[in-house]
């Protein structure tokens, strides 16, 4: 019987202190996962942080280089936000990204026609609200668990809530019997092979 796989993506880092607790966990749960890193914050005191991702297994995917609703800029814009997010990554793995997630979820044609990864959105937990407790981002992770689901949550600054919820979510979803991957594993194993013009939450079904 084919196990039940899922795919934690974190969001905005690297950030030095949080990043650092995110890998300490994952690592203490022997699991993968995918970071969709913001161009502008890697640098030469976070690299560290990147390389330890790919030690850990994980991929390393594109957040765009600034970190702003990119529906508003043109398309020389987009792509260079792209490229040089992409450059950046790829200097420090050697390997390109293979996915994208949209700052704020922000989408339009214009980006579809000019950014060629796919677009992954992902089911989150509001992580990004402060005043979202650590058991309510916990409920949420756990509540949107699912085969073939992406979990977005962020390793961004003072995002403590996020580590405490995952120390027990992700026991509990091993527990259900999920195995939790990377997303470039997601895809591989499940057999399915994005579409472009879509963005996914969940490897089986595009959300747009």
């Amino acid at each position: 019987m084919k196990k039940k796989q899922m795919a934690l993506t974190f969001d905005d880092g690297p950030e030095i202190g949080i990043t650092d607790q995110v890998l300490d966990l994952l690592e203490k749960e022997g699991i993968r996962a995918s970071f969709f890193l913001i161009g502008q914050q890697v640098t030469p005191e976070t690299e560290y942080l990147v390389k330890r991702e790919v030690a850990l297994g994980c991929t390393i995917e594109n957040h765009s280089f600034t970190h702003q609703d990119m529906t508003k800029f043109t398309p020389e814009v987009i792509k260079e936000e792209i490229a040089k997010t992409s450059a950046v990554i790829k200097e420090i793995t050697g390997e390109d990204p293979q996915f994208f997630r949209p700052p704020y979820i922000c989408v339009d044609q214009k980006m579809y026609d000019n950014i060629e990864l796919p677009f992954i959105c992902g089911r989150g937990c509001q992580d990004w609200v402060p005043e979202v407790s650590a058991e309510e981002r916990c409920r949420m992770i756990l509540e949107a668990a699912d085969d073939g689901v992406m979990i977005l949550v962020h390793d961004m600054k003072k995002n403590e809530n996020t580590i405490e919820a995952l120390k027990v979510a992700i026991p509990e979803l091993k527990k259900r019997g999920f195995e939790l991957v990377n997303i470039r594993g997601l895809y591989e194993n499940a057999g399915v092979k994005p579409v472009r013009y879509k963005m996914y939450s969940c490897v089986y079904d595009p959300v747009e």
